[in-house]
């Protein structure tokens, strides 16, 4: 089945003591381009994220968010630097005399020296916090992965409608182009009665001319081309694999094929069939561009 390089995934869980929110999303793109939006101290997951949605996706430009907070517990640890406290102390209150100020000096009179305080980051385990991210990527990544297999879903029916037609078409022009041959042999008789008056018409010259003008405007080999180009294009829709640019090569084949059936007649009920044709292959190539 196709797959659509457009999709969006979302998931938010708490796991432990974190509450994690991933959210994975993606437009066409030639190659597969990843970036993600992690916080600056949880970098070492852009690269993960990426491993693990490439599992998953080969074409597309994709965009990951990852959003992560302790609901409890402490993110970091504070440390009292004791010596420097107890030098503000004691010359705080070595000076109180000399001054002439009261010592009423309280704990609290430390929080204003700033540089008394460290502040220092918890020691965190990369592979736990990594365990618990993936468990709600994965959640957002098979949500992402049906949205994408939905939309392709979709596209592939209107492709094979579209292909429908183009075989419809391609049966018209079949059946139409003997009747050309045969609707100029006619002209070619008539004409030829009309010039010589009556006075005998060389059949073998006129069936010679006939044959002549069918060569030029058979479309045979143009019809069965695209017949097989039609059958492939169907069977790698059914394809389990990223088919986009196998597809869009095929497009460009059978929009050849056409182009040379329309150069070739110059009847007017095949060159709207040919008309035809090149509007379906024109929406199919619109299509195409957006999947995988």
């Amino acid at each position: 089945m196709l797959k659509s390089m457009t999709g969006y995934g979302r998931a938010q869980q708490t796991v432990g003591e974190w509450e994690i929110q991933v959210e994975i999303k993606s437009v066409n793109h030639r190659y597969f381009e990843f970036s993600a939006r992690t916080p600056r101290a949880y970098g070492y997951l852009d690269e993960r994220l990426k491993g693990l949605i490439g599992e998953k996706v080969s074409r597309g430009k994709l965009e990951t968010g990852v959003t992560l907070f302790r609901t409890e517990g402490r993110d970091a640890e504070v440390e009292v630097n004791l010596g420097l406290a107890r030098s503000y102390m004691e010359a705080l209150r070595g000076a109180a005399p000399e001054l002439g100020l009261r010592d009423d000096l309280e704990l609290s009179a430390l929080l204003r020296f700033a540089d008394v305080f460290q502040v220092k980051k918890a020691v965190e385990d990369e592979e736990e916090i990594w365990s618990a991210v993936r468990s709600v990527a994965d959640q957002a990544l098979a949500r992402f992965v049906q949205a994408r297999q939905e939309e392709g879903e979709r596209m592939q029916a209107d492709i094979s409608a579209r292909l429908d037609q183009i075989e419809k078409q391609v049966s018209e022009v079949e059946l139409r182009s003997p009747q050309t041959v045969a609707a100029y042999r006619e002209r070619l008789k008539a004409k030829l009665d009309e010039v010589l008056e009556g006075r005998g018409l060389d059949e073998a010259r006129i069936l010679t001319e006939a044959a002549i003008f069918a060569d030029k405007i058979a479309v045979d080999e143009e019809t069965v081309r695209l017949r097989s180009h039609l059958a492939q294009f169907r069977g790698l829709l059914d394809s389990s694999e990223p088919v986009g640019r196998k597809l869009d090569f095929l497009v460009q084949e059978m929009n050849r094929e056409v182009n040379t059936t329309g150069s070739k007649c110059s009847d007017v009920e095949i060159t709207n069939r040919v008309l035809e044709m090149k509007a379906e292959l024109e929406k199919i190539r619109e299509q195409i561009q957006n999947i995988e």
